[in-house]
């Protein structure tokens, strides 16, 4: 199955539009002679006295073992953006940086091409207490060769093939054992990038560095099915399972694949997911399916996301299981979007100190009562400032694919994707109708609005989202059409073709085919029936989160909060308010019999407030007992 990106797929969501644009406008806020100070540090080539005014700090201080990583990340980024878009202003960027890093390499001697010393890898091998130099600098091989796969900027190449020289030499000098203590210190994807290179040069080098870093201590307990993923760190691993998944793409030897599949089954299947789609506390993997003792303030880091977006993009894209789409379509929502570029969803008359905005949050505390840390712009450059500039760079990928004269369709956001079927050029243009009957945007006057009888036909917000799939063709022409039937649907899923009733669907979990001789201008419409649904933790029936169709909510207050219910449908203690604004339809919540109500917005939407995710559930009785 192909994933279908770049230029092919267009991204027309308003929402996800904004977060590309902030990403991008992030992206060349962020001076070039900043961006690479530690490199010119490191190569000679800065000869101030003093650290320059606006310096990036964090992370990225003269002083941090891990100064330089962020660059990395930047030119994936970038590059992901050109790719999408052919902005000429990031490529001019692109350029200029990687003029300055090629000079930065001869000044070094050739081949070293990172922002610290050669010498912290020797530290590694004499066991040495050092902070993660591999990792950090698989961050600049990766940039280069994204640099390379999505700009075409051949200097890019050559630098990560001289630089890969020096890795090859050393790692050559050490036996099996002595490499394998090596690479228990956090490698980042070095193994991915080695696959990356081979794929690309077809060297011979590239083969036996990814002999070399094949890391054996953890992928053969996991190919044994054993667990040597609890109380981990969590980031350490996921990246080097990318490099499974990829070395498979590349060598095509089943044991990659065998590794990635232990790899979910352990990290996934058998560990289950917090309601948000994360898995992950203090930065380590929880128990399997015992989560409750972790609820805290660093749940589901960025980093861990992001990567496992990726991982199981790779997996859904050799299997076509939706499960794996699935999966990322919680994690879209309720980890990238809540993690990152915040903009207030506003209720007017609520007075509050807070700043309208915010950039990122390393992790989504899951403890009652906590709230969101978000970093500031050029002073923090932690881990995750780089998965967040690489994750808003990247929501066109992952929506579409094509597997031979089928076309699936696995997220639901407004754009469009162009495919070559069997010859014949076919787009498919992907909206929401929000079915909210005013045709009064913020380009009209408050005095013009067009009348539509919707606006009556829907006097509440519809209990059910509706996707249209408009199809163009320069002539008839016969493939597939697959939709995915997601597993939050409440009741039955129909499909609706040019208006006509195609087929109803019970099975979530699973695609939707439509088969037929398309038309221009033919029309398929997904009806997904939405609500609330009150998702329990694994190993405690009673104390769970609550879902509106794949959004998380949150409760807001500064204390832990339980909720007593009358029933056995514990989702029906929660319900809209204030739902409709203008021409639109909002999303606000409140429980129904607590006393004080519980206020709830998506999580997504939770900026500075204290929040609740998790809620112990008890009977009504139990309250009166109480009291009593």
């Amino acid at each position: 199955m192909i994933e279908l990106k770049g230029n092919s797929v267009l991204v027309r969501d308003g929402e996800v539009k904004r977060r590309e644009a902030a990403n991008r406008a992030y992206l060349m806020k962020l001076d070039s002679d900043h961006l690479l100070f530690n490199y010119k540090l490191e190569a000679g080539r800065y000869s101030g006295r003093d650290i320059p005014e606006g310096a990036h700090g964090g992370w990225e201080t003269p002083v941090c073992q891990l100064r330089g990583h962020f660059l990395g990340h930047w030119l994936s980024a970038a590059a992901m953006h050109h790719f999408e878009t052919g902005d000429p202003e990031l490529k001019a960027k692109i350029e200029v940086i990687i003029e300055e890093l090629a000079e930065c390499q001869k000044d070094n001697g050739g081949r070293w091409a990172g922002p610290i010393p050669e010498k912290y890898l020797h530290w590694i091998a004499k066991g040495k207490e050092i902070w993660a130099p591999q990792y950090n600098l698989h961050k600049l091989l990766m940039g280069l060769v994204d640099v390379y796969r999505y700009v075409g900027n051949a200097k890019a190449l050559e630098i990560a093939d001289s630089f890969a020289d020096w890795f090859a030499d050393w790692s050559g000098g050490f036996s099996r054992e002595q490499f394998d203590d090596i690479l228990d210190v956090e490698t980042g994807g070095m193994l991915e990038v080695w696959a990356d290179l081979l794929q690309i040069t077809g060297k011979e080098k590239y083969k036996t560095l990814l002999d070399r870093y094949d890391r054996s201590r953890l992928f053969q307990p996991l190919l044994e099915g054993k667990d040597p993923l609890t109380n981990m760190h969590a980031n350490t691993t996921i990246p080097e399972v990318l490099g499974c998944a990829r070395a498979y793409e590349v060598t095509g030897e089943e044991r990659w694949m065998d590794i990635v599949k232990a790899y979910w089954n352990c990290a996934v299947t058998e560990r289950g997911c917090l309601a948000t789609g994360g898995q992950t506390a203090g930065e380590v993997w929880m128990p399997k399916m015992k989560m409750k003792a972790r609820l805290g303030d660093k749940n589901q880091e960025h980093c861990t996301v992001y990567n496992m977006i990726r991982l199981a993009e790779f997996l859904f894209r050799h299997s076509g299981d939706p499960a794996y789409a699935q999966y990322i379509e919680y994690n879209l929502y309720n980890g990238i979007m809540a993690q990152a570029y915040y903009r207030e969803y506003r209720l007017n008359g609520n007075k509050h100190p807070y700043p309208e905005t915010g950039l990122l949050t390393y992790f989504l505390p899951m403890k009652a009562g906590l709230r969101k840390d978000w970093s500031t712009e050029k002073d923090s450059f932690f881990c995750c400032h780089g998965t967040m500039v690489q994750a808003n760079a990247s929501w066109n990928r992952g929506m579409y694919y094509q597997d031979g004269d089928g076309i699936y369709a696995c997220q639901y956001f407004d754009s469009e994707v162009t495919a070559d079927i069997g010859g014949v050029p076919v787009r498919i243009q992907q909206s929401q109708d929000r079915m909210s009957g005013s045709l009064m945007n913020s380009s009209n006057t408050a005095g013009y609005q067009g009348i539509n009888e919707i606006t009556a036909i829907h006097e509440n917000m519809p209990p059910y989202r509706k996707h249209d799939f408009v199809v163009r063709t320069t002539e008839p022409h016969a493939f597939t059409f697959h939709c995915r039937i997601p597993d939050w649907i409440l009741s039955e899923a129909s499909v609706y073709v040019n208006g006509v009733l195609h087929g109803k669907t019970a099975d979530s979990g699973r695609f939707y085919s439509i088969r037929r001789v398309w038309n221009d201008g033919d029309k398929v419409s997904l009806i997904l029936p939405i609500g609330i649904r009150f998702v329990p933790l694994p190993d405690d029936e009673h104390m769970g989160a609550f879902r509106f169709g794949p959004e998380v909510l949150a409760g807001i207050g500064e204390e832990e909060r339980i909720l007593y219910v009358d029933n056995e449908d514990v989702a029906s203690e929660i319900e809209m308010e204030n739902e409709r604004e203008w021409g639109s339809w909002r999303f606000f919540f409140k429980t129904v019999n607590q006393d004080p109500s519980v206020q709830l917005r998506r999580i997504r939407d939770i900026g500075y407030e204290p929040y609740q995710i998790y809620f112990k559930v008890k009977k009504s009785e139990q309250r009166r007992s109480n009291r009593s």
